[in-house]
């Protein structure tokens, strides 16, 4: 699925260290994805960055034609943010 990737998004993604490669890995293969609220999904990944694992965590606005990405980040909490099957 395409995606459009938003200005700020790419410049989250560079600043936090985010390769293009590891964003669309993880939209095209996301280990989690549930809604945040209406219209905006969160798709997330478990990923070694460096010697170092993180979970990086993608805001999509699925309510578009395409999917608009808004932002992407890094987190070393993936115990905070990772959701147990129920």
């Amino acid at each position: 699925m395409p995606y459009v990737l938003t200005t700020h998004a790419l410049l989250q993604a560079g600043r936090r260290g985010i390769s293009r490669e590891i964003l669309m890995q993880v939209l095209r293969h996301p280990e989690q994805r549930f809604p945040q609220r209406q219209g905006r999904h969160i798709f997330q990944s478990r990923v070694m960055l460096g010697a170092k694992p993180w979970l990086v965590r993608v805001v999509v606005d699925v309510d578009r034609n395409p999917p608009e990405i808004v932002t992407v980040y890094r987190t070393s909490s993936i115990r905070r943010y990772w959701r147990d099957a129920p």
